[in-house]
């Protein structure tokens, strides 16, 4: 089964819709799913080098209490998810451009899984700055990739405006925000929904294709 997935590497709900997506699919064994990551930025204008996240939630949400209050939502699901998230532990907002290259790479080597999976830890366990290509090259080792070659590709300019015009035509699509899941090239779940709603969808898909 085909589900290609739009996130954004520093979405905490996209690592929770993961998680979810994860659960469904272990209830349900008889399905192959065949997965692909779409890059989708959800700060696009993000400097190059990204900023202090302090500053970045003040900017976002108008204080650091605000932002409290909004992202208890996300600490309640990732709990119940078995994600120890470190949100205190990230000082800098990346950019996360650079992050959407290495998947856009790691495609090709069939590493996306992997790959993204250790984005997301090394950015909401540890705080690793994702924006980073030295730190991005040393995820690509970790998720199995040649470094050097990861290196290469990384310090050049290849792909951006490709994952750039990706971005671009997820937003024509409609899709405003993220996690969005497209099950079966039918089927769209918008946001980290509870497994229970994966289920139903690959129900749904399984008899569409019979």
């Amino acid at each position: 089964m085909k589900i290609d997935i739009i996130s954004d590497t520093v979405c905490p709900w996209c690592f929770i819709g993961k998680r979810r997506l994860e659960r469904a699919l272990a209830m349900r064994p008889n399905i192959t799913a065949e997965i692909t990551w779409h890059p989708f930025q959800l700060n696009p204008e993000m400097p190059p080098d990204g900023i202090e996240r302090q500053i970045y939630l003040k900017a976002k949400f108008g204080s650091s209490e605000r932002a409290k209050d909004i992202y208890r939502a996300v600490d309640q699901a990732s709990v119940g998810e078995k994600l120890d998230l470190q949100l205190d532990d990230i000082k800098r907002m990346p950019n996360s451009l650079q992050s959407h290259r290495l998947l856009h790479y790691a495609r090709r080597h069939d590493k996306q899984d992997v790959v993204a999976e250790n984005l997301f830890q090394s950015y909401f366990f540890y705080g690793i700055d994702i924006g980073s290509i030295a730190h991005l090259i040393e995820i690509a080792a970790e998720s199995g990739l040649v470094g050097e070659d990861v290196r290469s590709y990384m310090e050049s300019s290849e792909d951006i405006e490709l994952v750039r015009d990706h971005d671009i035509q997820s937003r024509k699509l409609g899709v405003s925000g993220v996690p969005c899941f497209i099950i079966a090239e039918e089927y769209a779940i918008s946001g980290a929904q509870e497994s229970e709603v994966f289920l139903q969808v690959f129900d749904a898909a399984k008899e569409l294709s019979c």
